[in-house]
């Protein structure tokens, strides 16, 4: 069996997340300063983002710092959510 054709699940407590803006909400500008915090783009790439929603604000982040970013995002009255990453090799 070649090498290629062999597949190791190997289970890890920290799988990555993906944090996606769902809705801005009424506080736009509020949102625009927490997604610039979090992804450290620049205040025009951070408004570009979180106004076309949805928007994936953070990627392979561990769970801790997904689930962070989500309530700072949800504290400022917008909607997001923390993705778990699908498994290499395995359908959505």
């Amino acid at each position: 069996m070649a090498m290629e054709d062999e597949y190791v699940l190997s289970v890890c407590d920290d799988v990555p997340h993906d944090v996606v803006l769902t809705d801005t909400g009424a506080h736009v500008l509020d949102v625009v300063q927490v997604v610039r915090r979090l992804s450290g783009l620049s205040l025009w790439r951070s408004e570009a983002l979180a106004t076309q929603v949805p928007a994936l604000i953070l990627v392979g982040v561990p769970q801790e710092d997904a689930e962070e970013a989500v309530t700072a995002l949800h504290e400022v009255g917008a909607q997001a959510e923390a993705r778990e990453q699908p498994e290499p090799g395995f359908p959505n």
